[in-house]
């Protein structure tokens, strides 16, 4: 019986790997510094798994941004745009290719976009979105994949297991950038290059290599099914003796168990945390030499494992298909999860015995593994803990229970329609056409980081650093208005994230110091934990919001995130149903919305980027999860007047399937990502008339590359074609926290002269 890991966190535990990336970005590092800090913190990672008993150690799950920008590399998938930054005088290498297919490149008069990126399945990771052409080319092109396996073998004296994504699910990740094909046809190009890095793998050594294909807990269209049919046929045929493991995760294979059952490989692995009933339905259809791995500790979530119920599962493998062919393992790669809990010190200890991190997750496999070969007393504790977590009075609170239990109709609904409320706004704002904004956050530069480490450490009074985040809101107010933006923001500088600054100040949630999980590329959140019943018992953004709307005599947007984006990136309870724990957090940011408004904001933004991101991945299942998914919003949004205009902001996600929900949010203005799809998101609000404003984003805050005049412009004139142009708003793709002072106001200079122009054109087209 093996015990198998699927990945684990790169960025290491002091987040070693952003800074790093972040240096070589600033030309603070060299090349070969970036790469040493990567080689080490693998060694570490490696040796850690090998000291917890892990038998099948995962290797190239690490990445310097993306596992599927990696893929895109190791076949050659490199759009032709990206040649150019190859042959720059720069004399650019591999590692600049990479990063400008990620972030963007913008040197010696060379300005290439980055690649489209979006959601991981449901969660809040985002991959680099392969492209490809009717005529696309594959070829074996990056060497990390031999590299990182050389180098875990050599680091542990002992074969590791390669991780790649397999070939179709990498075909589905993608995207066609032009009509007339489908990509799953590309796949009898993409599986020759697979299997030459497959054989080159098994002459280096290897001999368990796993390849990732979550699609097929997913809704597969027959020529998906056939082509997981034909490539693993062939892959079968030219590596043999080569043991190929096909992970699945996130769901319940269903219709798609007996073909994945019965691909030629080796070993199959099954989420048994999402779905433990798929075992059930599995084994009967098993053929006689296929191995299972058992996911049955759970990769997503920060719980500990409840042993009784993953032995449960364990010996009913064991009983039908006997030791050998069982592996024990976490769900799904442990990316999503923390470091190491030991790190966290001031955590409740009651609390903290119910919790287990990444390191501790593999301890879990481990302490199965010798239980379900006699180890019994490792029973005891475990029992323990989770009966205690079961009847703690730190999680049921009757009061907020009683109040979720008497949400009515009336609860979720605005006073009146749309068209209404819009005439009563516009009257109140008076707002040029093609009025421009941000989505909400300014930089937070070292300066303001250091306030707040400062005022953590004691060194500081709250008197003291609220003067100074008043200076640097004050300064930001004086930016804007010099810019020219109509609806301007606080800043945010009193805020360390979207979601963890709200859950301080809500009951129910903890926080770590340290737990902190990769969102994208050196982009680390650390997501709050929510232990029990959710409650608000002050104001939270009402004395910044008020002191930044005294400040100016331009409107002043409230800035809230929603319930459902605070459940989604947060490690949520597990004990109750997800819709339960969302309507508690409407309520309290329902709560925040009046408080707001009393206080003379009339402009309020429920940010709710992450509502795309919950869906369930099975269209059957979809249905309920927006019901209450878009009830909770709308409870949160409905307690104020008509003349208060509530926006709200997505990102990266493809609208087409759940516009109709987007729409029955019914905020009164939605701020979406566009500009790396090239407005190719705004055909799903055009096709379906979306009734409401929007403001379809103009630049990529992803990317420190500050497009020009005419480039937004652009992007302008084809929102414009598509949208009546009254209900146009302009403003970057998402919040600017993350990028640097001179970028920011030169992009944001560019997105107000580019409003302007627009009104111009349609001006000249009135008097024409």
């Amino acid at each position: 019986m093996l015990k198998n890991n699927l990945g684990y966190p790169r960025v290491g535990a002091n987040r070693q790997l952003k800074k790093a990336c972040e240096q070589y970005w600033q030309q603070k590092i060299t090349a070969g510094e970036l790469i040493q800090t990567a080689r080490l913190l693998q060694e570490e990672h490696w040796n850690l798994q090998q000291a917890a008993g892990i038998d099948l150690i995962p290797c190239n799950d690490f990445s310097f941004y993306d596992q599927v920008l990696d893929a895109s590399l190791l076949v050659g998938n490199i759009p032709q745009r990206y040649a150019a930054v190859v042959t720059d005088v720069k004399g650019n290498t591999e590692l600049d290719l990479y990063f400008a297919m990620a972030r963007g490149y913008q040197q010696n008069g060379l300005d290439v976009k980055a690649m489209e990126m979006t959601k991981w399945f449901d969660t809040n990771y985002h991959y680099i979105v392969p492209e490809f052409t009717a005529k696309q080319e594959f070829r074996l092109f990056s060497q990390k994949l031999f590299a990182e396996f050389s180098g875990a073998k050599h680091a542990l004296g002992r074969v590791p297991k390669p991780v790649l994504i397999g070939p179709v699910s990498y075909l589905l990740l993608g995207k066609e950038k032009e009509a007339g094909f489908q990509r799953i046809d590309l796949i009898r190009k993409l599986v020759p290059v697979y299997i030459e890095a497959l054989q080159r793998l098994q002459s280096l050594g290897a001999e368990w290599v796993q390849l990732d294909e979550p699609f097929l807990a997913m809704d597969l269209a027959d020529k998906d099914r056939q082509a997981y049919e034909w490539a693993y046929k062939e892959i079968r045929k030219a590596c043999k003796g080569l043991k190929l493991l096909v992970a699945t995760y996130f769901g319940d294979l269903r219709e798609n168990l007996p073909l994945a059952v019965n691909l030629p490989v080796c070993a199959l692995h099954l989420d048994l945390v999402r779905a433990p009933q798929q075992l059930a339905a599995a084994l009967p259809l098993l053929p006689p030499q296929l191995t299972l791995s058992l996911g049955v500790v759970d990769g997503r979530n920060i719980w500990k494992n409840n042993y009784d119920a993953s032995l449960a599962l364990i010996q009913q493998a064991v009983a039908a298909i006997g030791t050998d062919r069982v592996m024990i393992a976490p769900s799904c790669s442990l990316l999503h999860t923390p470091f190491d809990l030991e790190a966290e010190t001031a955590i409740q200890p009651g609390i903290k015995n119910w919790m287990a991190f990444a390191k501790q997750k593999l301890q879990e496999v481990k302490e199965l593994h010798a239980i379900a070969h006699g180890a019994t007393e490792l029973l005891a504790p475990n029992q323990a803990a989770i009966a205690a977590r079961s009847t703690s009075p730190l999680i049921h609170q009757a009061a907020v229970k009683a109040r979720t239990a008497a949400i009515g109709p009336k609860d979720d609904q605005r006073a009146s329609e749309f068209r209404v409320r819009q005439e009563l706004q516009k009257q109140r704002f008076k707002l040029p056409l093609f009025p421009t904004t941000t989505i909400g956050s300014f930089p937070q530069t070292d300066d303001i980081r250091q306030l707040r480490a400062r005022l953590k450490k004691g060194e500081l009074s709250t008197a003291e650093y609220d003067a100074e985040i008043e200076k640097a809101t004050i300064n930001v107010i004086r930016v804007q208005e010099e810019i020219g933006l109509d609806v301007l923001v606080h800043g945010e500088f009193e805020r360390n994230d979207m979601v963890e600054y709200f859950g301080e100040l809500l009951n129910g949630f903890l926080f770590t110091k340290n737990g902190w999980v990769q969102s994208y590329g050196s982009r680390c959140v650390k997501p709050p934990v929510i232990y029990g019943d959710v409650s608000r018992t002050a104001d939270m953004t009402v004395r910044w919001s008020r002191f930044a709307q005294e400040q100016t005599s331009k409107p002043m947007k409230g800035m809230l995130t929603g319930p459902v984006t605070i459940l989604q990136w947060s490690f949520v309870r597990d004990d109750q149903p997800r819709s339960e724990t969302t309507f508690q957090i409407a309520l309290a940011i329902r709560d925040e919305v009046v408080a707001l408004e009393k206080a003379g904001i009339h402009i309020i933004q429920i940010d709710e980027p992450a509502i795309r991101e919950g869906l369930p991945l099975r269209k059957q299942d979809q249905p309920t999860y927006l019901d209450w998914a878009v009830k909770a919003f709308r409870i949160s949004a409905s307690g104020v007047k008509d003349d208060t205009q509530v926006h709200t902001h997505m990102c990266y996600s493809d609208f087409n399937d759940i516009i109709e929900h987007i729409a029955a949010m019914d905020a009164d203005v939605i701020t979406i990502e566009t500009s790396r799809s090239q407005m190719e998101l705004l055909d799903a609000f055009a096709g379906f008339r979306y009734p409401n404003e929007i403001g379809p984003g103009v630049y990529d805050i992803h990317s420190p590359r500050v497009p020009g005049v005419e480039e937004m412009a652009a992007l302008l004139e084809k929102a414009a074609q598509l949208l009546p142009i009254q209900n146009v708003w302009v403003n970057p793709d998402c919040g600017l926290k993350t990028r640097k002072w001179p970028e920011t106001k030169a992009a944001l200079i560019n997105m107000v002269q580019a409003a302007a122009k627009a009104r111009e054109v349609v001006k000249q087209q009135v008097t024409i």
